[in-house]
């Protein structure tokens, strides 16, 4: 059975169209609220934190009248990563954590991610429930006005956030000789990333770190790495950082401008941990990891695995095989010694670690030579258009086209109204000609 509210990564929609307004943020906050007060005693607390949409402003007031509603007290933390938000989650031993936020996407979408007590985001078990609940009847849940829930603000979340990250590598660590370039993307991590890098000495050059409700992923960020590529360029950084909205996604560039996606990055902390026997049974990446980058840790005898598209799969299959790195092409990198999910900050820390002797981005990266990938995304009115006969017929066509030369891959977009088709192989024209074989059934 298929979920009616969430996706491969939460809610997400255009704002004040179909499940994204105040009203059904109420009913959100309500359902998630009575499941999870009915779960493992802990405080009956939910806390809140968003990225710097306009939305926000009449999103969350919603979802809070629905936590309170159903009984829960609520910490409301403003702009803050997502992981800042998973960390805090676990750490004030909250029943859950709410993420107002729609990532990646432009300003006009917003959306929720959930996570439980133990800062991981919730299984497709536990969806299911809450959508139950949603739908359900309201006054049902409604708790006696002697149980309704209380509201309060906490002005240091990203201070308490920036210091749990500080925490996990040594006290001497220090950024004093590095000059990085970082772009915000407008987004949830303005305030907490230039924080940490100015904290630990970097001399850093900042874009994106003016939000204004509109700029949000506008021509900035990890979707958009020219800009931050631009950036290193000019100011001779020794590095580039690119976050996403809700900055759980990374892209960097080196000290020379070029970028490097979250491949290359899995491949250098794989190895760079093999090396130093810190990595744990393998890597799990995505149907879209790079197959060069498959085919690179087979010849280093690192064991890695496939998962879903979407961070939430790739940790739980991490989980299931006791795997202590993995994440996505588009920058989703989870480090599980330290944290429960994407983290753009981490990861960067982690990266920035490993040149703390002088060596330059150039030379630790570009580990593996990828095989030639073309992605394009469709926008399609209804999504169900892959099931139909005349789609399957071209995708199997393609696949047959590029047998033992490369792989097709064709999927449904969780999080917007689109079709993504994935095409890899060395050689050029079949890349293009399996992937206009598929488009043509789109249309």
């Amino acid at each position: 059975m298929s979920k009616k509210y969430f996706g491969t990564d939460g809610i997400r929609g255009r704002v004040n169209q179909g499940k994204i307004n105040g009203e059904m943020f109420f009913k959100f906050g309500l359902a998630a609220g009575t499941f999870f007060k009915n779960q493992k005693k802990l405080k009956q607390v939910a806390i809140i934190a968003k990225d710097t949409r306009l939305s926000g402003y009449s999103l969350e007031p919603a979802l809070v009248s629905g936590l309170a509603s159903a009984g829960m007290h609520i910490f409301l933390l403003g702009p803050l990563p997502t992981n800042g938000l998973a960390m805090l989650t676990k750490k004030m031993k909250a029943n859950m954590g709410i993420m107002i936020t729609a990532s990646h996407n432009p300003y006009y979408d917003n959306g929720l991610k959930l996570f439980g007590p133990d800062g991981l985001k919730l299984s497709d078990q536990i969806e299911k429930r809450i959508e139950k609940l949603i739908d359900s009847k309201i006054t049902k849940n409604l708790s006696k006005p002697k149980r309704l829930g209380r509201v309060k603000r906490l002005e240091n979340a990203n201070e308490n956030y920036v210091n749990i990250l500080k925490k996990n590598f040594p006290r001497n660590f220090n950024l004093k000789k590095m000059k990085i370039a970082i772009d915000c993307a407008n987004g949830a991590g303005y305030k907490s990333a230039p924080y940490l890098l100015k904290s630990l000495g970097a001399k850093i050059y900042e874009t994106g770190t003016s939000p204004n409700g509109f700029n949000i992923n506008n021509k900035c960020g990890s979707t958009f790495p020219k800009k931050i590529q631009s950036f290193v360029k000019k100011n001779k950084a020794h590095l580039g950082i690119a976050l996403d909205g809700d900055a759980d996604r990374i892209i960097l560039v080196d000290e020379k401008g070029k970028i490097i996606d979250g491949d290359q990055i899995i491949g250098m902390l794989a190895t760079r941990w093999k090396r130093k026997k810190i990595l744990k049974g393998g890597v799990v990446g995505t149907q879209m990891s790079n197959y060069g980058l498959q085919k690179y840790f087979k010849d280093k005898g690192i064991k890695f695995l496939r998962a879903n598209v979407g961070d939430r799969y790739v940790k739980e299959k991490m989980q299931k095989n006791k795997f202590n790195l993995g994440g996505e092409q588009s920058g989703h990198i989870i480090l599980g010694k330290f944290a429960t999910t994407g983290d753009g900050l981490l990861v960067a820390l982690e990266v920035l670690f490993a040149m703390r002797k002088g060596k330059k981005a150039s030379e630790i990266f570009n580990v593996f030579k990828p095989t030639k990938q073309l992605l394009e995304n469709i926008v399609v009115k209804d999504k169900s258009i892959i099931d139909t006969l005349k789609c399957k017929k071209a995708i199997k066509k393609a696949a047959q086209i590029v047998k033992k030369q490369g792989r097709i891959l064709v999927r449904k977009s969780g999080t917007e109204p689109k079709i993504r088709i994935m095409a890899e192989t060395d050689n050029r024209n079949l890349l293009f000609k399996c992937v206009n074989i598929v488009k043509k059934s789109l249309n």
